[in-house]
């Protein structure tokens, strides 16, 4: 089965996909660095040419639909880090990877990816990230009717805002075979919500030092452009962020 990544701006998509590849042996299919470089043929920076995108879709259907013709014709496992592969692509493991907008500006402020990504400071990387996400999903509801914010989209939602990308591929290839064996079983299993608890009560990182411990609470949450709404439980995911639990598994509400 292949696997889809999307998410938020700055989650880590590209370097979890470099691990899916020299570590685990899949085959990569980024649309990003495509989206990238028509940035940079046409001297735009990428918010500016998801603006052009948004007034000229044949970018967006070439993309698309070669998505489509790569999951069908080839039958090995592949890694789809694509904004929109999980729409597109056949037979897959839908994963959505999510970051605190803050830890999600630093990064790029901090990452070099040349002329086409320049920020001023990590507030104006914070502005544009917004500027862009807001962008993207407008765009995506204009043209093919979805919403991209919406859980149910996805199989797994996971959260990079305080882990290491290793521990992190290693939490979506088993959350990958889980989802596989259930469906052997003729189930059908719900999203699965795997979040920091420390994210979600606002807290800093602590000393989690990646010791992927994980939780299952009774608590539910709402996602949002840029973060998630605690609908209830807060004080059970309180109380994991102080055991310092890593992850907490939890409910969506739509």
């Amino acid at each position: 089965m292949h696997i889809t990544l999307t998410g938020n701006l700055g989650s880590g998509k590209s370097t979890i996909s470099k691990i899916f590849a020299n570590k685990y042996g899949y085959e990569i299919y980024s649309t990003g660095k495509v989206i990238r470089e028509f940035a940079a043929e046409r001297g735009l920076s990428v918010l500016e040419m998801n603006q052009l995108m948004e007034k000229d879709n044949s970018f967006d259907h070439l993309i698309d639909d070669r998505v489509r013709q790569v999951s069908i014709e080839r039958k090995e496992d592949l890694f789809f880090d694509s904004r929109l592969a999980w729409h597109f692509a056949v037979d897959t493991f839908k994963v959505f990877l999510s970051v605190d907008i803050d830890e999600a500006a630093r990064r790029v402020f901090n990452d070099d990816r040349g002329d086409t990504e320049a920020y001023k400071s990590q507030e104006d990387a914070k502005e544009q990230l917004i500027a862009r996400a807001h962008n993207e999903d407008r765009r995506y509801k204009d043209i093919y009717g979805i919403d991209y914010f919406k859980l149910s989209n996805y199989n797994l939602i996971l959260d990079s805002t305080f882990s290491k990308p290793e521990l992190l591929a290693e939490v979506l290839l088993s959350e990958k075979r889980r989802y596989e064996e259930a469906v052997a079983r003729g189930e059908k299993p719900e999203t699965r919500i795997i979040l920091a608890p420390a994210r979600l009560a606002g807290r800093s990182a602590g000393n989690l030092e990646d010791n992927g411990k994980i939780r299952e609470v009774d608590a539910a949450v709402r996602m949002r452009i840029e973060t998630f709404d605690v609908e209830y439980g807060m004080q059970e995911i309180e109380k994991a962020a102080d055991e310092d639990y890593e992850f907490v598994i939890v409910k969506g509400i739509e």
